[in-house]
């Protein structure tokens, strides 16, 4: 009933205003009646009521005005004023319509536990009260059962309204902080994929770039002296580009949805390809494989490919023309990456200069912490190492 009433127009305190005074009207009249059929039944007088049992239905009515403003205050006065009704002995009636409300606007706006205590001992009180004030016969007794089971019921009532309604708001918070939860991940997700292919945008770009810009300078050196030198170095050039362009091309069909752009990921199986454009771009490189081989999570496999990748693109960058040794060894719980140089061409003048890391190395140790691994790059006499161990049974989820 009170959910049709608050969607109606009316505020709360019309709601209640109403509700007051259509009780009040209910129980003066409604004792009245039950008097005049008395008097008619037994050819009594029909002043029976007086000034005093007015002004008790009266006030007891009015106090359910204020009932959800002072729900533990208007549930005792309610029943203080059914105590001095039936313990004045005024004609019984429905003068506890009153008290039914307030018991159930008690326990169905209180906090549970404190307005069902309160409730229960005011109904204890109360049935004392009304079984010192009644005169005891058969429908005595039977009015006196009803207003102790309508009490309880009306509390029963209450409570059960609260309790649907906690329930009902629990529920909707629960829905509010899965919905939350389900956008955070969301999000989360969208930026572990939008790093993911900054990553992979970072190294097929920057590994590149830094094969280009050597061949490029080799070739503006040679072109006059050594146009058959210089003819080579165009063709790196040229496989090169072809190769990022293809690795991008694969990156960008990811994020278009293109079954048809995508290809196999890069693998520690074309770890040759990286020390041939490595040795057309002058260095010296040594790859060294060492364990039982098999085939590698894909995961960690793609990581490898991209650590190998970006540690020569920084000798070619920071140590030009060097001897490397890149080493893998595969063992039955865990892959070791380590590249090492010389320092080559630099080594005179970066001899025992701290290098510090940059955007690469970074994106290597991220890619290294993603499968749980680890990864250390520094200064290795007059050269520079890094070195990597990822795990194999720690692959997780996420894609590096």
């Amino acid at each position: 009933m009170e959910r049709l009433v608050r969607r109606g127009p009316l505020s709360t305190r019309a709601q209640d205003g109403l509700l007051a005074a259509f009780v009040t009207l209910l129980q003066v009249l409604g004792t009245h009646s039950a008097i005049a059929n008395d008097a008619e039944a037994s050819e009594g007088p029909l002043d029976a009521l007086g000034y005093g049992g007015h002004v008790l239905l009266i006030l007891s009515g009015l106090l359910l005005f204020v009932r959800r403003r002072w729900p533990v205050a208007v549930f005792v006065a309610t029943g203080l004023v059914s105590m001095s009704y039936f313990l004045a002995d005024y004609p019984d009636g429905p003068g506890w319509l009153s008290l039914f409300v307030a018991t159930y606007t008690l326990t169905a706006h209180g906090d549970g536990r404190r307005s069902l205590v309160i409730a229960g001992n005011g109904a204890v009180v109360l049935t004392v009260a009304w079984f010192i004030a009644a005169d005891l016969d058969a429908a005595t007794a039977g009015w006196l059962a009803f207003r102790v089971g309508a009490t309880i019921m009306a509390a029963a009532l209450g409570e059960s309204v609260r309790s649907r309604r906690v329930i009902a708001a629990e529920a909707e918070r629960r829905a509010e902080v899965a919905e939350r939860t389900r956008d955070e991940e969301a999000r989360r997700r969208v930026d572990a994929e939008r790093l993911r292919i900054a990553r992979e945008v970072h190294d097929t770009v920057a590994h590149a770039i830094a094969i280009i810009n050597v061949q490029a300078g080799v070739t503006a050196h040679v072109l006059d002296k050594r146009p058959e030198r210089a003819r080579e170095t165009l063709v790196t050039i040229e496989q090169t580009s072809a190769q990022a362009l293809r690795e991008m091309r694969a990156i960008l069909g990811v994020l278009r949805g293109d079954d048809d752009e995508r290809a196999p990921g890069p693998s520690l199986a074309a770890l040759d390809e990286v020390a041939a454009v490595a040795r057309r771009a002058g260095l010296d490189v040594t790859v060294v494989a060492t364990g039982p081989g098999g085939e590698l999570p894909s995961a960690v496999d793609r990581a490898a490919y991209r650590i190998v990748q970006e540690a020569v693109t920084n000798v070619i960058r920071h140590a030009g023309p060097a001897r490397v040794t890149v080493a893998v060894e595969h063992r039955p719980d865990e892959l070791e990456i380590e590249v090492v140089d010389d320092g080559g061409a630099a080594s005179s003048g970066l001899a025992g200069t701290v290098v510090t890391p940059g955007r690469g190395i970074v994106g290597m140790r991220e890619r290294c912490e993603l499968l749980g691994g680890t990864l250390t790059a520094g200064p290795a006499g007059e050269g520079f190492r890094v070195h990597a161990v990822l795990p194999l049974r720690r692959v997780g989820a996420s894609t590096p």
